[in-house]
C-alpha cells in the first residue's frame, strides 16, 4: 500500500517593508488642481481689476452702457484730483487712519495679552467668573453700548481727538479670549525656569512669554490692524471735523444725496487698500502660524 505525501510549496519570502501602491492619474489630478486654483485666483482678482479700471476712468465710462475692458483714455489725473480736493482732506485721512490703526493695534495687544495671561496663569479664586464675564461681553450688541460710550467720550471732551477715536476700543473680549486660550497651551516649564531665576509674573510675561510668542502676536496684530483700518461707525460719530476724518469716513463723503463721484470713490478705495496689502504680505507667514496656534489648549 502506497501513501502519498502532500506536496509542500515554499512561499516566497516577504520583506517587512510595506508595498507601495501606485495610483494612476497623478499628473492629471495635479493638472486639474492647478487649473482649479488658477480659475479661483482669476475670480478673486476680478474685483481688483474692476477697482483699478474704474479708478483710472471717467464717470461717463464707469456708468456707460458700452463696457470696455480698458478705459479709452487712462485718467492719471484722478490721482492728483484725489489729493488736491479741498472738500475732502484725503491725505490727512490716510494719516489719521495710520495713527489710529497703529495705536489701536498696540493698545489692544498690550491690554488683551495681559488680561489673557492673567486669566490663564495667575491663580485667582474668581478667575473663571471674570473669564465668563469677558465672554458675556461678546453677546452684547454694539448698538447697546454705543450711546453710553459716546456720552462718556463727549463728557470727557474727547470728540475730534485721537483719544476719543482710540481709547474706547482698546479692549476686545474676543482677542482676550484668544490670548487666554493660547497662553493655556504655552509651556509652563519656561515660566517655571524664569521664576527660579527670580522673575515674577510680569518678568516671565515680558522676558519669556512674549519673545516666544511672536508668531501669535503678529497674527493678532494683523487682524487688529485691519479691523482698526476698516472701522467706520464709531470714527464717523467721534471724528466730526474733517481734520479728524479717517479713510473710511472720507470715502463716505464722496456719496451724498445729491451726487456720487464715482471715479474718486474708486481711486480713493484703491489707494486706501494699499497699506492693508503691504501689511498682509509682510505678516502673512506669521498670520498663518499664529492662527494655527489659536486652538491649543492646556
Amino acid at each position: 500500500m502506497t501513501t502519498t505525501v502532500p506536496e509542500v510549496r515554499e512561499s516566497a519570502p516577504t520583506s517587512g517593508k510595506p508595498r507601495r501602491v501606485r495610483r494612476g492619474g497623478g499628473v492629471m489630478s495635479s493638472t486639474g488642481l492647478y487649473i482649479a486654483t488658477g480659475v479661483a485666483a482669476l475670480l478673486f482678482l476680478i474685483p481688483f481689476y474692476v477697482l483699478v479700471r474704474n479708478a483710472l476712468s471717467t464717470d461717463a465710462e464707469i456708468t456707460g452702457e458700452n463696457w470696455k475692458i480698458f478705459p479709452t483714455d487712462i485718467q492719471w489725473g484722478n490721482v492728483s484730483e484725489l489729493f488736491t480736493d479741498e472738500t475732502v482732506p484725503f491725505a490727512q485721512s490716510l494719516w489719521n487712519s495710520a495713527v489710529v490703526a497703529t495705536l489701536h493695534t498696540v493698545g489692544v495687544l498690550l491690554v488683551c495679552s495681559l488680561a489673557g495671561y492673567g486669566l490663564a496663569r495667575i491663580p485667582y479664586r474668581h478667575a473663571n467668573k471674570v473669564f465668563y464675564a469677558v465672554l458675556g461681553t461678546l453677546m452684547v450688541p454694539t448698538a447697546v453700548t454705543f450711546v453710553p460710550s459716546f456720552v462718556l467720550v463727549s463728557s470727557l471732551g474727547w470728540v475730534d481727538t485721537y483719544r476719543g477715536l482710540i481709547i474706547p476700543g482698546l479692549f476686545s473680549g474676543f482677542t482676550c479670549f484668544l490670548f487666554r486660550q493660547y497662553f493655556l497651551g504655552f509651556p509652563k516649564e519656561l515660566e517655571e525656569a524664569a521664576r527660579m531665576d527670580g522673575l515674577g509674573y510680569w518678568g516671565a510675561y515680558w522676558r519669556v512669554v512674549v519673545p516666544n510668542s511672536l508668531n501669535f502676536f503678529a497674527a493678532m496684530a494683523t487682524i487688529t490692524f485691519i479691523n482698526g483700518w476698516n472701522a467706520f461707525l464709531w470714527l464717523l460719530v467721534i471724528g466730526q471735523d474733517p481734520s479728524s476724518w479717517t479713510v473710511q469716513v472720507a470715502l463716505s463723503s464722496y456719496m451724498t444725496n445729491q451726487t456720487v463721484v464715482f471715479h474718486l470713490i474708486f481711486m480713493a478705495t484703491a489707494v486706501s487698500i494699499l497699506p492693508l496689502v503691504f501689511v498682509f504680505l509682510f505678516l502673512q507667514r506669521w498670520l498663518v502660524q499664529g492662527i494655527a496656534q489659536t486652538g491649543i489648549k492646556g
